[in-house]
């Protein structure tokens, strides 16, 4: 059964609903206006959370609703609503249509279709009994504390969403997607004497829970938990300074992602508002500096088939060996510019309305190997884990809490030291990238970004590099 035939029986078969009928209400709703949409959700979640050892919280939600969107130049009328049927639908029409006064609009175009895949349509939810989710969770606890006697306190989270939306527009057949996603989270805290550390692991993706229910995934993840806190434990205060900095591959890639992605989405650059929005085709980074935003990657977190609006996603090149070539675009923003939609419209369900945001976003591999850009290092620090931090749009400046991470003295990686940030901007950093590895990896699938109050799930990954006159917060100053 495709996507279509699905949403289908969800969307209309149960409310009685004639598909054409409400095909020709979005006809009339949309003459006269520039774009928009009847976006149809409906979801599935679940989560599970094992802490101390016990059953913390076990949650199940199913949402629906629609949410209709009318586009007039840069304005929009926007209407949503959790049931689906003719009166609802006719109201929401009527709200929306307040936007229009007398504006004679040319309907924009609808997306090209596509008959690609990047996924299941498995529902994860129904894969495994609660019986077999609980197990997991208390195989995972008894396994960590088995696996050293100052285990404190271990905390396992699984979690997972089944999305099928349907998208209904003016001189179009509707569209359809159906989006599954998972995710396992282990933290685990350790203490020594009065001490007590902290570290964590996690992944997932567009797949089932099968894949973490093996043993060799989540004794995996434990294990990392583990070995983060133990390390945290070993760790000395951070010496705060200018210095160089070398980033590990993966992870660590939420900084580009925060510090200069988002300053490279359309709506920031149409409005000014970026530090990059007068830039296009200029230098903004180094030399052998490639930065892509690909929501085309099979089973990725931030993977999409067809964006929110329905435009299929794809690879865009944002920056080219240093050169800004591009930005990530939703449908309105790339109209009001004059450029093409990217796939990157987004939004976290159908009560809210689409903006440009990043899928998979990554800088590409370079020539250098991690040990060469460790070694090219005379005094400096090894970030390997990267946690929350702030940034300002429009400045692009930023401060990044540091996990993981161990002092380079001599070209050598020494002792684990704790407490670190990292300060700059975002701009600015993409100039001091000294050297670039060839060890390219994504993170595994543990990335949620925020953005005008919307959460959307997404992927990063760079590789090993090796940034200098980097200002690094500490403990200690030296």
């Amino acid at each position: 059964m495709t996507a279509l035939d699905q949403t289908n029986r969800l969307f209309f078969s149960a409310s009685g609903l004639d598909p054409a009928k409400v095909q020709g209400l979005v006809e009339a709703a949309m003459q006269g206006g520039d774009d928009g949409e009847l976006y149809l959700e409906y979801a599935q979640s679940e989560g599970i959370t094992w802490d101390d050892g016990r059953l913390r919280s076990a949650s199940f939600d199913t949402t629906q609703g629609f949410g209709l969107r009318l586009v007039c130049g840069e304005t929009v009328g926007f209407a949503h609503a959790v049931n689906l049927d003719e009166p609802t639908l006719r109201r929401a029409i009527a709200s929306v249509s307040a936007v229009k006064g007398g504006y004679g609009g040319q309907m924009a175009l609808p997306p090209a279709p596509t008959n690609r895949l990047l996924y299941d349509d498995l529902n994860p939810l129904s894969g495994q009994t609660f019986e077999a989710k609980l197990e997991l969770l208390q195989k995972i606890d008894a396994y960590v504390r088995a696996k050293d006697p100052r285990v404190h306190q271990v905390g396992v989270s699984l979690g997972a969403k089944w999305q099928a939306v349907q998208i209904v527009r003016a001189g179009a057949a509707p569209v359809a997607d159906i989006r599954p996603i998972v995710s396992l989270n282990v933290t685990v805290a350790v203490k020594q004497g009065e001490r007590i550390e902290e570290g964590s692991y996690g992944g997932g993706g567009r797949v089932a829970y099968d894949r973490y229910f093996e043993p060799d995934q989540w004794q995996m993840m434990a294990d990392e938990a583990l070995r983060k806190a133990l390390v945290n434990l070993d760790a000395v205060d951070a010496q705060a300074g200018e210095m160089s900095v070398v980033l590990g591959s993966g992870w660590p890639a939420v900084l580009l992602h925060e510090a200069v992605g988002h300053g490279l989405e359309g709506d920031f650059n149409r409005k000014g508002a970026s530090v990059f929005a007068t830039l296009m085709g200029e230098k903004i980074a180094a030399a052998g500096v490639t930065i892509v935003d690909d929501g085309t990657l099979e089973d990725k977190r931030g993977s999409l088939t067809i964006d929110d609006e329905g435009t299929p996603s794809q690879r865009n090149v944002l920056v080219e060996d240093g050169r800004l070539v591009g930005l990530m675009q939703d449908r309105l923003n790339a109209r009001l510019m004059g450029l093409t939609p990217t796939g990157n419209g987004r939004r976290e369900s159908f009560a809210c309305q689409p903006y440009p945001r990043m899928t998979n976003t990554m800088m590409l591999g370079g020539k250098h190997t991690p040990e060469e850009v460790i070694a090219s290092v005379d005094r400096g620090i090894y970030a390997i884990g990267i946690e929350g931090g702030a940034v300002d749009i429009t400045s692009g400046k930023f401060v990044f809490s540091v996990s993981e991470a161990y002092e380079i003295e001599g070209g050598k990686v020494g002792r684990p030291v704790k407490g670190a940030s990292l300060v700059g901007t975002g701009s600015e950093a993409l100039k001091h990238i000294k050297m670039v590895g060839n060890d390219l990896k994504l993170d595994n699938g543990r990335g949620m970004c925020g953005k005008n109050g919307q959460s959307v799930p997404v992927g990063v990954g760079q590789p090993t590099l090796r940034l200098d006159n980097m200002t690094v917060g500490g403990s200690k100053v030296g």
